[in-house]
């Protein structure tokens, strides 16, 4: 007997032909904030069938990821289900898997999870797959100097944080826990500031009086850049008085300081007037860079778009690419008019794409470009002090923190998980205590135990010999038997 439901159409249809119906195919890759607010901006299409593709099951409201990473929240608050956030829209479909092909004369979209391909066929696309860290042409810095980017990223960074000082109390010699107690923080934009200063809050505040062998608020927090201000998108003023506000708060602020390596032990940097330097850290973030993701420039070979050094697709004024009016590229993935990669950007794209598609549905006129409405930067340094730019307003402070949290908490997905991170903010910010402080080595450790395992041992679906030839696997399954 069958477990699998029968295939269903999820929307109503559109008469294509003459006794042909068939609804109109839209396919979403990535569940951001482009994918998700352009699957949902579509909702009330009957008429419309959505696909939404991405490599997690989840929708990962990405600028508090440095608060998983310091143990303010926990990672099911900021990434709840994509399942779940869709459950109502009827038209909607999520399939789980990292997109690796789009074909724009096929019109189909490849995905692979666990070794299984998938082939989805699309009338419109939309790709909001987002972008990755980048390390400039250095990702051999990655191994030793994570990113921030997903949900593996910020618990990886979890453990180092707190294991940081677990191994500092269980030095032998004042060298190795100076070495523990040291954390260099890549990249003065706002993750950067973000989690250098909460790194010296925990020291300074949460810490403090957790440890006996150790002194927590001697921790020295290092935040590097080679730029030559802090915060420089939101000008001199505000990333003035985030420099001033990190400086009171014990960070050392390096900047127009250039990383050349990066190991287990340490980073070397180039000072300004051109000197090296050796600073000795077990804990560094890499906060600086991003690269678009690889898609962008399949399809910018196909469709004979030109991409950016980030990878970014240059997408025409409609967001769409040269000869395929249907594929819309949005959010980090697209380079117009010098746009910033933050998520109004994306979300705004991604709702005038799925608009854009409706109004040809309903045969009605398009609009020619894509017009951004800025709605404002915000960045926090500490527990009531923030940095905030809105139209020609700026402010700074605790006027700037109430308004990053009200901000923040309205974009977060759900009434549950805005509740509980009320509840977390409360402990954290008004008391000392942060609730999520559980790391384990599998965090630290484990994705890279998985980069290094023998191409037959990577992780797959098994199959049955009665389920016939799947896609991608029969190779897989073949290979792990050779080697067992």
């Amino acid at each position: 007997m069958s477990h699998l439901a029968p295939a269903r159409h999820t929307g109503l249809v559109t008469r294509v032909g003459p006794g042909v119906i068939t609804p109109h195919r839209v396919v979403v890759i990535g569940s951001g904030f482009g994918g998700l607010f352009g699957t949902q901006a579509l909702r009330r299409r009957q008429d419309v069938e959505v696909t939404l593709i991405a490599p997690t099951a989840h929708h990962l409201f990405q600028p508090l990821l440095y608060q998983v990473a310091t143990g303010i929240l926990s990672e099911g608050e900021i990434a709840p289900s994509t399942r779940e956030v869709l459950a109502r829209q009827k038209n909607a479909r999520v399939v789980l898997g990292a997109v690796t092909h789009v074909d724009l004369e096929a019109r189909t979209v490849t995905s692979r999870v666990l070794g299984r391909d998938s082939v989805t066929p699309y009338d419109s696309l939309l790709v909001a797959a987002g972008a990755g860290q980048s390390w400039f042409g250095n990702d051999q810095f990655a191994r030793h100097a994570p990113g921030m980017k997903s949900i593996d990223d910020a618990l990886e960074l979890r453990g180092r944080i707190f294991g940081a000082f677990e191994l500092a109390e269980l030095a032998q010699t004042p060298a190795e826990a100076e070495r523990a107690l040291t954390f260099v923080v890549v990249g003065a934009g706002p993750t950067g500031v973000e989690m250098a200063g909460q790194i010296a809050e925990l020291a300074n505040r949460t810490l403090k009086n957790d440890f006996r062998r150790i002194d927590p608020t001697q921790a020295r927090i290092i935040l590097v850049d080679a730029v030559d201000t802090v915060l420089p998108s939101f000008g001199e003023r505000l990333g003035g008085a985030a420099r001033r506000r990190l400086t009171d708060m014990g960070v050392d602020v390096r900047l127009g300081t250039k990383v050349t390596d990066v190991d287990a032990t340490g980073i070397t940097v180039m000072e300004p007037d051109g000197g090296s330097t050796r600073i000795e850290a077990l804990t560094k973030v890499w906060a600086a860079g991003v690269q678009a993701s690889p898609l962008g420039r399949q399809i910018a070979e196909q469709s004979g778009a030109g991409v950016d050094r980030a990878g970014r697709v240059q997408v025409l004024p409609d967001l769409t690419v040269p000869g395929h009016p249907e594929v819309f590229v949005v959010g980090d993935m697209m380079a117009l008019d010098g746009l910033p990669g933050v998520a109004q950007v994306a979300i705004q794209g991604a709702r005038f794409a799925a608009k854009q598609i409706t109004r040809r549905l309903d045969g009605t006129p398009l609009e020619p470009r894509f017009e951004y409405v800025d709605k404002g930067s915000m960045a926090t340094i500490s527990r009531f002090s923030a940095v905030a730019s809105i139209g020609r307003l700026r402010f700074s402070g605790f006027f700037a923190w109430v308004l990053w949290l009200a901000i923040h908490l309205v974009y977060i997905i759900g009434f549950k998980h805005r509740v509980t991170t009320l509840l977390h903010w409360a402990v954290s910010f008004l008391g000392r205590g942060r609730s999520e402080r559980v790391a384990t080595e599998q965090q630290v450790f484990g994705r890279h135990a998985i980069d290094v395992l023998p191409h037959g041992e990577l992780p797959y679906i098994p199959t049955d010999p009665a389920d016939g030839e799947v896609s991608g696997v029969a190779e897989l399954e073949d290979r792990r038997r050779r080697t067992a």
